[in-house]
Parts: C-alpha cells; sequence; structure tokens
C-alpha cells in the first residue's frame, strides 16, 4: 500500500467551511457514537486510578505494586480484547462488535464494585479491561471508514477528545461520591456507576449503519473467499496472520512500537497522577479534584488541537511534534518541587500535551493498512502497545516504592515518549490517502 500524501481532498478541507458542519448526517451520527464510546470508556477505566488512594488508605490494597500490578493486568487484558475485537470486526462488522464491547466493559466495572478482596477486583478489571479494549479497535476503525478523506483526521482525532470528557465526568462523580459517602462505601458506588455507559447501545442500534467502504470489502472478500474454498486453499489475505505478509509486516511492527510508546507514556502517568497528586504534593479530595480537572481541560484541549495539527501538518510531525512536547512538559512536572502556583499552571499543558498525539493515531494507524485487514492491523498494533505499556504501572509502582513516585512516571513516561517519536519517523507519511481505493490492498 503506497501513502499517496497530500491529495486534492486535504486540499478541500480549506474551502469549504467548518468541517464538522459539512459531515453528512451519516458521517455525523457515526462521529458522535464513537465520540461517546470513548467518552464512557474513559469514565470506566479511570475510575481504578481515582480509587486507588482510598484502597491503599483502606489497606483493600498492600501496597502500590499491587495496585499498579492490578491496573497492569486489566491493560494486558484489554490488549487481548482489543486484537480480538479487530478482527472480529473485520469479520461481523464494525458496529456489532462496538455493541457488545460497550456491553462488556460496563457491566464488568459495575461488577468490580462487588469486590471482597484484591485478587477479586484484579480479575474484574481483568475482564473489563477485555471490552475497553475492544470498544477502541471497533470505535477507530468504524470512524475511519464513515467519514471522507478530507475530514478524516479531524473526525477521528476529536473523537479522541471524548477521552478527556468520560475522564472529567468520572473526576466529578469523585468528588461528588467521596464527598457525602463513607470512603469504604464510596469507591464501591463508583465502581456501580460504571453501568450507565451501557445505554449507548440503544443509541447505536438505532443510528448507526456499517460504513458503505466495509460493506464493498466484505463483498469482495466473500468471493475471494469461495475462489479459495473451490482452490482448496486458504484465504490467507483474511487469516489472522495477514498483517505480517510481506509488504504489511514492517508497518505491523512499527505501528506496534508506536503504539507501545503512546500507551505506555501515557498511563505511566495518568493511572498514578491522582495517587502522586495525593502522596508527594499532599492535596486533599477537592484541591485533587481542581488540580485534575485542569489537566483534563487541557488534555481535552489537546485532542482537539491534534486533530487540527495532523491534517494540517500530516500525521508524523503532529505526533513528533506533540511528543517531544510532552516530554518537555513531563520532567519539571514529575521531578521538580514547583510553587503551587507554577505547579497549577503546568497541569493544563501536561494534559495538553500527555493526550495530544493521540488524536492522530487512529487515523495514522488506519491509513497503513488496506481495507479487508484494517481492524486486524490496526487492533493489533494498538493493543500490542498497550500490551506492552501495560507494564508500566507496575514497574512506575514497583520503582516507586524505591524511589520517588514522581522520579519513576518522570523515567517511564519520558522513554515512551521518545519510542514513539522514533517509530513515528520510520512510518511513510499519509495524510489524504483514500482508503476506498485501497479497499483491496491496492
Amino acid at each position: 500500500m503506497a501513502a499517496t500524501g497530500d491529495t486534492k481532498d486535504h486540499g478541500d478541507s480549506r474551502t469549504e467551511g467548518f468541517w464538522f458542519t459539512s459531515m453528512t448526517p451519516g458521517e455525523t451520527k457515526t462521529f458522535w457514537g464513537c465520540f461517546a464510546g470513548w467518552a464512557l470508556d474513559a469514565f470506566d477505566v479511570q475510575l481504578y486510578s481515582l480509587v486507588i488512594p482510598a484502597l491503599l488508605t483502606l489497606g483493600f490494597i498492600s501496597s502500590k505494586g499491587e495496585a499498579g500490578f492490578i491496573a497492569t493486568v486489566a491493560l494486558l487484558s484489554s490488549a487481548v480484547g482489543g486484537w480480538l475485537a479487530g478482527v472480529l470486526s473485520d469479520r461481523v462488522g464494525r458496529v456489532r462488535i462496538l455493541q457488545l464491547t460497550v456491553l462488556w466493559f460496563a457491566f464488568f466495572t459495575m461488577f468490580s464494585g462487588f469486590a471482597q478482596n484484591s485478587t477479586q477486583l484484579m480479575l474484574a478489571r481483568a475482564l473489563m479491561g477485555f471490552g475497553f479494549g475492544g470498544e477502541w479497535a471497533a470505535g477507530a476503525v468504524l470512524i475511519a471508514e464513515a467519514v471522507r478523506p478530507r475530514y478524516r483526521g479531524r473526525a477521528v482525532g476529536t473523537v479522541q477528545s471524548g477521552w478527556a470528557i468520560g475522564w472529567g465526568l468520572a473526576v466529578l462523580a469523585f468528588v461528588v461520591v467521596f464527598n457525602w459517602v463513607p470512603v469504604e462505601w464510596a469507591w464501591r458506588i463508583l465502581f456501580f456507576l460504571g453501568i450507565l455507559p451501557g445505554l449507548l447501545v440503544v443509541y447505536l442500534r438505532k443510528h448507526v449503519t456499517e460504513p458503505e467502504l466495509r460493506g464493498k470489502a466484505s463483498t469482495a472478500y466473500k468471493s475471494d473467499e469461495a475462489t479459495a474454498r473451490t482452490a482448496s486453499r486458504p484465504n490467507h489475505e483474511r487469516s489472522l496472520l495477514a498483517i505480517f505478509r510481506p509488504g504489511l509486516v514492517k508497518k505491523t511492527f512499527l505501528c506496534s512500537l508506536v503504539a507501545v510508546g503512546a500507551q505506555g507514556g501515557y498511563y505511566a502517568l495518568t493511572i498514578w497522577l491522582p495517587q502522586f497528586l495525593a502522596s508527594e504534593r499532599g492535596l486533599k479530595i477537592l484541591a485533587l479534584g481542581g488540580t485534575l480537572a485542569v489537566i483534563i481541560a487541557g488534555a481535552f484541549c489537546g485532542y482537539l488541537f491534534g486533530a487540527w495539527l495532523s491534517d494540517e501538518i500530516g500525521r508524523r510531525k503532529a505526533i513528533v511534534s506533540t511528543a517531544i512536547a510532552a516530554i518537555i512538559v513531563v520532567l519539571p512536572f514529575t521531578l521538580l518541587d514547583l510553587p503551587v502556583v507554577a505547579f497549577t499552571i503546568l497541569s493544563f499543558p501536561l494534559g495538553f500535551f500527555a493526550s495530544a498525539y493521540f488524536s492522530g493515531l487512529g487515523a495514522f494507524f488506519a491509513e497503513q493498512f488496506p481495507t479487508e485487514v484494517r481492524g486486524s492491523g490496526q487492533g493489533f498494533s494498538y493493543n500490542f502497545g498497550r500490551g506492552i505499556g501495560a507494564l508500566f504501572p507496575f514497574l512506575v509502582g514497583y520503582l516507586g516504592s524505591l524511589i520517588s513516585l514522581g522520579a519513576a512516571i518522570a523515567i517511564f513516561a519520558g522513554s515512551a515518549y521518545a519510542l514513539m517519536a522514533i517509530a513515528t519517523l520510520l512510518l511513510p507519511e499519509t495524510r489524504g490517502l483514500d482508503l476506498e481505493s485501497e479497499a483491496l490492498g491496492a
């Protein structure tokens, strides 16, 4: 698959006014379905990081290492779920898998609230992670295929901003519940609220349909499959190993490295932020929630900026520049004993740059693979990265028990951002690529 670089579609985006109002009704409905899915995904995932300080105080979790291990198990599970969901979305449809994964992670987030010990909580979070990983794999491919090339970077990137909305809702729920309910019950109630995202399935069933592009590829695949059966040979093009064939294996490997950096850096930072703010900055519930609100506001703006930037200067330049900026910000934030005012001000760019690079990943990965294996390729790469990146919260927790937690975060987050930037530079630029011309791996 050759990258076409800038095409006329990219140029059109400059002459048609605001991109969102130029989308068709079908594109808009799909956008909101995926946006809500990602927001509610974040709501359920971030609940755990918010209750870590309470679980440590109550003795429900024995140490930072154990807290990090539970987070790591959930992320490892999400890596498996994401790859499986990507493969299944190529076979049975993007929308069906999206619906299933939303129901799955909502149910098991609620189930986490019934845990009687840390082992049960770890099992519940692992099962939740399975659906959490699958939701991104199905949703990212769905929005990339449903929206025209001229808007793809902005649309896919803006969907990512839903994560900041969900994170913000989780923090709001945390502040309200922990201020009104005794701590021994508050963390359980917070998890019980995780069932609410299941309501999104009603919207998805009513308003979101399979992309026309995926239907064309599916028809072509069925024809190929029938030919393969007649010739008594397997159809390798859609097998689990198709993304490792010559011509794709290098892209699969490099996309996976990009994802390791993106996921590892993000989770090394965000999983431990509440504990860092509570233990090393001494913030209580309201102050902690306020600081997180500033970080989340920065994250929301960063997602939107990254979405615009990936279309404006290209996927590679956008990802690399924001990754370098994230390194520059995260080091003083975690390593220096800054005055309260300076620390608070720095919280905004921390959230901004630690999120901005994500906006380009969905479109960038989607454009690296042909349609018939796009779900498999994008799902594997992103979730392989999540699987390796899942080790970072555990490693931060372990190292944070030997040195300061801030220093541990800085080491792993900074290294991850550097890896992401280097691997991105080794992949081709794909801004403006017409996915329909790639439907059959042209």
